[in-house]
């Protein structure tokens, strides 16, 4: 996305583009946005919660996108648009406030092109790229410098590979997917048979596959393990931070969120719809059910539920932590050890 505004927006376009109701001026205009404590004149903010009133109250934002529930508070903004999701409206105002970058097709004269590469027009190869035998790219493909892409790696169409992405032979990546810079996929899973005579830990071959499905996202130098035998995949729409590790025949549901530091161990099976915060772990063989939630710096060492929210290590239900804690806390202000004052 564009780092510099490309133009401005009156209060009225906004709310067009939105779908919102105008309170105020229809001809305020804004060129950036920032949040309430820091925005300024000609800026857009945005109001999703009571928790935030005190800096709306302050804000000197020209335009505020508001919450239906807070239509009526108190606050500076020249104008707001009242809307039902404030989040989502933002993102209809930042693709025409910051829209993308255009970008130039062509192949970089430095690129290593393997035999039998074959591509769709248009694409975009940077500098120093090696695309291997065999490699497949659909339409509208870039490919950051100093990218490797493996023998008879598969790119579907509208792809964007930042730089120093690597996809190891094989692997196959789907369409409208994005691997910001260092990302590794398809690399092979930690797997090895420990000899019983001395002779030391022999390396498992690993001859499965990296899947990526539609829609995924893939944060910077995060890595994700080839299958041994099976494949390891990533389902449609799933989103992934920065530093995650996915090691070999894990299978990730559709729309699952995984956060930065977390790390997932061999053959689990993390359903559709789950979110796994920050510096999670979760041990070889688990399953964590549809829509569950596990919660930051969890330990996971057994299946999860579907819908459930765990936390702790090992993790339990959210509750049961709390109320654990609670009575932690309880029996050491009895004890008259809790003051640490």
């Amino acid at each position: 996305m564009s780092a510099e505004p490309r133009r401005s927006l009156s209060a009225a376009e906004v709310a067009a583009l939105t779908g919102g109701r105008l309170v105020g001026p229809a001809d305020t205009h804004v060129a950036a946005i920032a949040p309430l404590e820091r925005a300024g004149p000609g800026d857009l903010s945005f109001l999703v919660s009571g928790r935030y009133l005190p800096y709306f109250e302050r804000s000197r934002a020209s335009i505020v996108l508001c919450a239906e529930a807070l239509a009526n508070a108190a606050g500076g903004a020249t104008a707001r648009v009242i809307v039902p999701d404030p989040h989502a409206a933002l993102l209809t105002v930042l693709a025409v406030l910051y829209p993308m970058p255009a970008w130039t097709p062509g192949v970089h004269p430095t690129a290593v092109i393997g035999p039998g590469a074959t591509w769709s027009d248009p694409v975009a190869i940077g500098a120093h790229v090696v695309l291997g035998g065999g490699v497949t790219l659909g339409r509208n493909v870039r490919i950051g410098a100093q990218s490797v892409i493996g023998d008879g790696v598969t790119i579907g169409d509208d792809c964007e590979l930042y730089p120093q992405v690597t996809c190891y032979a094989g692997s196959v990546v789907g369409r409208r997917v994005i691997l910001h810079a260092g990302v590794r996929i398809g690399s092979d899973g930690f797997g090895y048979v420990t000899g019983r005579d001395g002779t030391g830990h022999r390396r498992i071959p690993h001859v499965g596959r990296c899947v990526i499905g539609d829609d995924v996202e893939i944060g910077a130098n995060s890595c994700i393990d080839r299958g041994s035998v099976d494949d390891t995949i990533i389902g449609d729409g799933t989103k992934i931070d920065n530093l995650v590790h996915i090691a070999h025949n894990v299978h990730v549901g559709k729309r699952c969120i995984i956060l930065a530091l977390a790390g997932i161990a061999g053959s689990c099976r993390i359903e559709d719809d789950v979110v796994i915060a920050g510096e999670v772990g979760i041990s070889d063989h688990c399953t964590i059910g549809r829509g569950a939630r596990v919660l930051v710096q969890a330990g996971v060492i057994g299946d999860v539920a579907p819908g459930a929210t765990v936390w702790g290590t090992p993790a339990r239900p959210h509750r049961d932590v709390l109320r654990a804690a609670a009575a932690l806390y309880r029996g050491l202000d009895r004890s008259g050890h809790a003051d640490a004052g």
